[in-house]
């Protein structure tokens, strides 16, 4: 996730990012009798629209029809020193609406008041017992897809079926080390090597999936493919590729758009029913450029490029 104004904490002494653990690991299941059943109106999300973590839970909370069941708020795209805060003010930020307090480091300190690690979104709270379900994106995204199918209004669609799940696991393990991980590995990379080696392992893998999405519509079934949480994953770092990466985090060997299949493939999932509305191009270029003032300490944003997201895709047509 997103680590805030502690990045620095995460930097080896080789000048290579690595990215810590998520602290709150509990789950959410369909079983009426467990400690966080599945219930409508019970759960909700804390998320800020640019983390790229917090955009796969809004993605299949919309892909899920979830929408009445688990409400959301959202931080201010802009993480200064204190981390991240509500600025209800501000077009697309929230208050929060089920506390009331001012920094999301307050839901994590009311729950643990001895709580030092990361600050992080997406955040999966329980308003009934007022305590934090999980910050781990990977995991509350499987919740969302199966646990709430009680309550959901796209019980019918899995994003995480049984017969696929080796397969998924195995091109998200792929993707998370070389692709979503490997963004930011380069961006806060404090010395040549670490950031040399994380952009040649990701143009690499971008290589490879452009490859693989040349005959399929999505990345994993077969004979023929279906959305599943890995085409999630990958989409939320793609959406951001070419506004923010590209520039800001210096993986510029290709841009997304020189990629015919993954920016096809961007295309696509962007257009299905109701992604659009999670992705908010000005809370994501703006964070990045404005929030990460030891990359750009002048904080200006820049203009370009303009994508064309509504442009046809013509991928309904490969298996």
């Amino acid at each position: 996730q997103e680590v805030g104004t502690s990045w620095t904490k995460s930097v080896s002494d080789k000048g290579e990012y690595v990215r810590k653990a998520s602290q709150f690991r509990s789950w959410i299941s369909n079983d009426k009798s467990s400690n966080f059943a599945a219930e409508s109106g019970r759960y909700h999300l804390y998320v800020c629209f640019a983390c790229p973590w917090a955009h796969r839970a809004l993605i299949v909370r919309e892909l899920k029809g979830l929408t009445d069941a688990i409400t959301v708020n959202v931080v201010d795209w802009h993480l200064k020193p204190g981390g991240w805060r509500f600025s209800p003010d501000k077009p697309g930020c929230t208050a929060d609406d089920v506390n009331g307090f001012n920094t999301l480091r307050e839901v994590y300190t009311s729950v643990d008041p001895a709580y030092s690690a990361n600050i992080t979104v997406p955040v999966l709270y329980d308003k009934k017992k007022r305590t934090i379900v999980s910050n781990e994106s990977a995991e509350i995204i499987i919740m969302l897809n199966s646990a709430f199918n009680c309550v959901c209004g796209r019980a019918d669609l899995d994003l995480y079926p049984e017969e696929f799940r080796a397969e998924i696991d195995s091109v998200n393990e792929f993707v998370y080390n070389n692709v979503n991980n490997g963004v930011y590995r380069a961006g806060f990379a404090t010395a040549q090597e670490p950031y040399d080696e994380a952009v040649t392992k990701l143009f690499n893998a971008l290589d490879d999936l452009e490859n693989r999405l040349s005959t399929r519509r999505y990345l994993v079934g077969s004979p023929k493919s279906r959305l599943t949480l890995a085409d999630v994953r990958l989409f939320t770092t793609l959406i951001r590729f070419d506004w923010v990466y590209h520039q800001h985090f210096k993986c510029n060997l290709r841009q997304l758009v020189d990629y015919p299949n993954l920016w096809a493939f961007t295309r696509d999932i962007y257009q299905l029913p109701g992604v659009s509305g999670t992705v908010n191009k000005e809370h994501i270029r703006k964070h990045y450029m404005m929030s990460h003032t030891q990359i750009n300490p002048h904080g200006i944003v820049p203009i370009g490029p303009q994508l064309d997201l509504d442009k046809p895709h013509d991928r309904e047509k490969l298996p």
